[in-house]
């Protein structure tokens, strides 16, 4: 059941909350009020497209929230299925626009718009001022009686996707292996190549993180050998070099020693400069004895990675990939080499897989065909009770096995006569847009009782009738609420005296600034509400108590 609605800042409504009841929840107002912006709020809550203009002009952002109570297991399963846990048995979905982009939570977590309209064909069913038009369109009829048709239905249906689709999967193979038969010879030369060269490489599982590793620690040591090698030469190599020259000096300096013996502390400390260098130069050495870096294995190292990169670029993007790719080519080979049995083996899959997804056909046709009966009678009895009184209908099931699809062999289409003596014919070509308003409402009334959906909105299905029909249709509305929760759109006032909870929309004016409304109605309120509704801004006392008998005794919650 919806528990509440909150709408902010959303074309003319600044901030409106709205807690709904069990049984008929009617919304009234003159025209312009903003009546369908409260729908088109509840249709943008569930992941429908919104104007660009939507938000106030005055705002940053638009809001609107709807709370729903789930007191029924099959529905909590559901839900969970999708994801979605109640909390204290609600579910909460909200969607916002900031600065033009739309953003969606179902109980606070955020989730794409795809998802809530998931959630919101298990919680709720919404039926718009244009919907009724859908039944002019034939290829919405059969569906209309698939909703019916029931549970086992829906699980053959899917299987019957399944197995319709991998038919067509093998059956656009076996065509294009067909045409392209000519060129099995040299699709079999590629795929022996690929195999070859693939095999010929002898990949192991993970050799490539490997490899890469010893590069770059053989990399590394090659360069750190390199500058090593060039301070060594500078130190010790033969030539001008750091020890070479600092021996030139010692012997300098020790001749000048011996001409005048003050100079005893400068050849002291070539003597220690020289045994550094030399400490030195032993430390180098002991260095590049410990690099691990042999040419011979960088270059085997670096070749193998060549080799593997070069397989990458043309197989896959892994070692997992060329092997799998590996495979596919092996597979390839085995049904190029005998072309004949392999389209042999791909036609006798086709009619296999053919032949399951016509059996299944055949079992949602006798479905279909006995719910049609079933569903023709109750709509029927529902239109007998809308009006239809000498109106025939009846659901025309036909059924052509050589052209299945996804959704079988059947053709579906709703016939109608609505005088005595006249043939059957289709609605688009019988039908007035008050009579399609009265069948769609009794297609929601049957299919209410089977489906497990607790809310039904109807946004003004009384176009287009007056008077007794308008009676009653209220009457049937009134019926439906009694096993679901109903919020209805209405500008007449038979049906909106049947409220259970009756609200007012209103638009005010204040200053620059208008603004949409919603109040709630006292029992005397809806009556007064009634009465404009029958006699519009000249309200006397007669219409008033017409309006206290056409609202009777029903409770105001």
């Amino acid at each position: 059941m919806l528990q509440s609605l909150h709408v902010k800042n959303i074309a003319l409504i600044d901030d409106v909350e709205i807690e709904f009841t069990d049984g008929l929840n009617i919304l009234t107002g003159e025209t312009g009020a903003g009546k369908s912006i409260i729908i088109d709020a509840v249709n943008f809550a569930l992941g429908s497209r919104m104007p660009k203009d939507v938000v106030r002009d005055d705002s940053e952002y638009a809001l609107c929230e709807l709370v729903f109570s789930v007191d029924d297991k099959e529905t909590a399963q559901e839900l969970e299925k999708l994801g979605v846990m109640s909390t204290d048995n609600q579910v909460i979905l909200q969607r916002r626009i900031i600065n033009g982009k739309t953003s969606c939570r179902a109980n606070a977590e955020t989730v794409p718009a795809g998802l809530i309209r998931e959630i919101a064909a298990l919680l709720i069913d919404i039926h718009g001022q244009h919907e009724h038009q859908s039944l002019f369109q034939k290829k919405n009829h059969r569906p209309i009686l698939d909703s019916f048709c029931g549970e086992d239905f829906a699980e053959k249906l899917c299987k019957l996707t399944k197995a319709y689709d991998s038919y067509r999967q093998v059956e656009a193979e076996y065509d294009k292996a067909s045409s392209s038969g000519e060129s099995a010879a040299s699709e079999l030369d590629y795929a022996s190549f690929v195999v070859n060269e693939i095999e010929t490489s002898r990949l192991s599982p993970g050799e490539d993180e490997i490899l890469e590793k010893d590069f770059t620690r053989m990399n590394n040591s090659r360069r750190i050998a390199e500058i090593l090698s060039g301070v060594r030469n500078a130190l010790s190599s033969d030539g001008e070099c750091a020890s070479g020259m600092l021996g030139y000096a010692l012997s300098s300096v020790r001749e000048v020693v011996g001409l005048d013996d003050g100079a005893r502390p400068l050849y002291d400390q070539l003597i220690a400069a020289e045994d550094l260098l030399g400490d030195c130069i032993r430390s180098l050495s002991a260095y590049e004895e410990t690099l691990d870096f042999s040419p011979e294995d960088f270059a085997r190292v670096s070749d193998r990675l060549d080799t593997i990169n070069k397989l990458k670029m043309k197989y896959g993007q892994t070692i997992e990939a060329i092997k799998a790719r590996l495979e596919e080519e092996r597979s390839r080979i085995d049904r190029l080499s005998d072309y004949e049995t392999y389209l042999e083996g791909l036609k006798q899959r086709k009619q296999q897989l053919y032949n399951e997804a016509l059996d299944v056909c055949k079992d949602l046709s006798a479905i279909r065909h006995k719910e049609a009966g079933v569903l023709q009678k109750e709509l029927a009895d529902a239109l007998k009770g809308l009006n239809f009184l000498d109106a025939r209908f009846e659901i025309s099931v036909s059924s052509n096995p050589d052209r299945i699809s996804r959704e079988g062999f059947d053709d579906v289409e709703f016939l109608i006569s609505t005088n005595p003596g006249e043939d059957l014919k289709p609605l688009t070509d019988v039908a007035s847009g008050g009579e399609l308003s009265r069948i769609m409402l009794a297609l929601k009334s049957v299919l209410a009782k089977r489906d497990g959906i607790r809310t039904l909105i109807f946004d003004e299905i009384d176009t287009g009738i007056s008077g007794k029909t308008a009676q009653l249709v209220a009457d049937r509305m009134t019926d439906i609420s009694a096993h679901h929760q109903v919020i209805a759109v209405t500008h007449l006032p038979q049906i909106a005296s049947h409220a259970t909870t009756h609200f007012l929309i209103e638009k005010s004016a204040e200053g620059a600034h208008t603004s949409t409304k919603v109040h709630r109605l006292s029992y005397d309120e809806s009556v007064e509400e009634l009465a404009r509704m029958l006699a519009g801004s000249s309200i006397t006392d007669a219409v008033r108590e017409n309006a206290k008998e056409l609202k009777g005794k029903q409770k105001i919650s």
